[in-house]
């Protein structure tokens, strides 16, 4: 996997441009010794987002099966929150020294490199050597952490994901439509859907992350692998044109109509159920949707008619199409002071159990080695997986590398930049302020 790190510019950029409520909360949060408030926790709790439901129904199962000893020993107990409310519960929290032994990390990591740095997040690697384990973790989901965490393992690899298009096979097929190769040929089969009366992409404009996975797929495709990286870096500015083009391509699409009526009101289940039904075309998302697709109440299209295709080339550009965006998901940490031997006991179960689990029973793909053999679900799960295990040169998203307050004012105005209330330009210009902002 070839992610270049931060710069060290760059890490001190995302740790304190957080915005002044978040930092104001994370200053009360530094004080003191860090870790949670109880240093002998009595419960293995876990702090989950609503959004996520295959985290937790996994750990659940373990509970009762698998890990059922740690769990008699140290009860798993389950708090959700909506993934928008995570961040503000979680500097609450780490502000009143009350984290949960295990929790959700934040939305960017710079929430969670700030908490690390107060004592507040426990040495995951050290813990997993220490516990033997280490070796469970995938080394590419090791590499994605690292590339994302300034070279620390600070969360958990819960999931594994690459990026890309999942789309309709019936429907392209009865449309005469071939898998696009390059965004042009992308575009021409969206118009064809459209002038069909079947809306080409399914997306949630409410988050703005589906949208701004666009923008960031382009940009890797049009400059390469590392045009992210280079704003990150200082190298580039979102402002500038070649970038600005990336927005405006993916503005092109919502001013047509491909992501249909009313896309800045749609969540992300209203997307994803778009999909299933057979509603819309094409959904840009992560593997993670596997599990979706694997689920015969949800899927009303049936997963044998579920394929999946990288982001396409763009003529002439710098990125390859073999180059997936990947992540982990929303990562999994735990807390320093309330990581004890009970602890321990949960998390090498968890490593070498939950890997098999989320595959078997929720044809999930996480950064934890598949211990037995699993027959995959569907064969849309053996393309995702085959497709990770070839995959030579992975890429971020769009606001990996974001300050937490950049993050929230790209994910905020992503609908306008679809919908038009917000030119490109105004676009970049917003989320490359929030960037600059000290």
């Amino acid at each position: 996997m070839s992610v270049r790190m931060p710069s060290a510019r760059r890490a001190r950029l995302s740790l304190f441009t957080a915005g002044a409520v978040s930092l104001a909360l994370l200053a009360t949060a530094c004080g003191g010794s860090g870790g949670s408030s109880s240093a002998t926790p009595k419960e293995f709790s876990y702090l989950s987002v609503t959004e996520n439901t295959t985290v937790k129904t996994a750990l659940t199962t373990l509970s009762k099966g698998a890990c059922k000893t740690a769990d008699d020993a140290l009860p798993l107990k389950v708090e959700t929150v909506p993934q928008a409310s995570l961040d503000q519960k979680l500097q609450l929290l780490a502000g009143q020294n009350a984290l949960p032994v295990q929790f959700a990390a934040g939305n960017a990591p710079a929430l969670t490199q700030q908490l690390a740095k107060s004592g507040k997040v426990a040495d995951l690697e050290q813990k997993l050597k220490d516990l033997g384990v280490y070796l469970q973790l995938e080394p590419a989901a090791i590499s994605t952490i690292k590339a994302l965490y300034g070279g620390e393992l600070q969360v958990l690899p819960y999931e594994y994901n690459i990026e890309g298009i999942f789309y309709n096979k019936k429907i392209f097929k009865e449309n005469g439509l071939k898998v696009p190769g390059t965004w042009n040929e992308l575009v021409a089969a969206a118009a064809t859907l459209e002038t069909k009366g079947i809306q080409p992409f399914s997306a949630s404009g409410q988050q703005g992350w589906p949208l701004t996975r666009m923008v960031s797929g382009y940009l890797y495709r049009s400059l390469g692998p590392y045009a992210l990286q280079d704003v990150a870096d200082g190298k580039a500015k979102l402002t500038d044109a070649k970038y600005v083009k990336a927005a405006e391509e993916i503005a092109a699409l919502g001013k047509k109509g491909y992501f249909g009526k009313g896309v800045g009101s749609i969540d992300y289940d209203t997307a994803m159920n778009q999909f299933l039904s057979g509603k819309a075309g094409m959904l840009y998302m992560g593997s993670w949707a596997l599990a979706n697709i694997s689920d015969r109440k949800q899927n009303k299209v049936g997963a044998e008619n579920v394929g999946f295709m990288p982001f396409p080339a763009v003529t002439g550009g710098k990125g390859s199409i073999d180059q997936y965006p990947s992540n982990v998901g929303l990562g999994i940490t735990l807390g320093a002071q309330s990581f004890d031997d009970k602890t321990g006991d949960w998390v090498s179960c968890i490593a070498r159990n939950y890997g098999t689990t989320a595959l078997k029973d929720h044809g999930s793909i996480s950064g934890f080695k598949v211990n037995t053999d699993v027959k995959d679900a569907n064969e849309v799960t053996t393309q995702v997986r085959d497709t990770i295990s070839t995959s030579k040169q992975n890429v971020l998203w769009f606001e990996a590398l974001f300050s937490t307050k950049a993050t929230t004012v790209s994910q905020t105005n992503a609908a306008g930049l679809v919908t038009g209330s917000m030119s490109p330009k105004q676009f970049m210009q917003t989320v490359q302020d929030a960037l600059a902002a000290q």
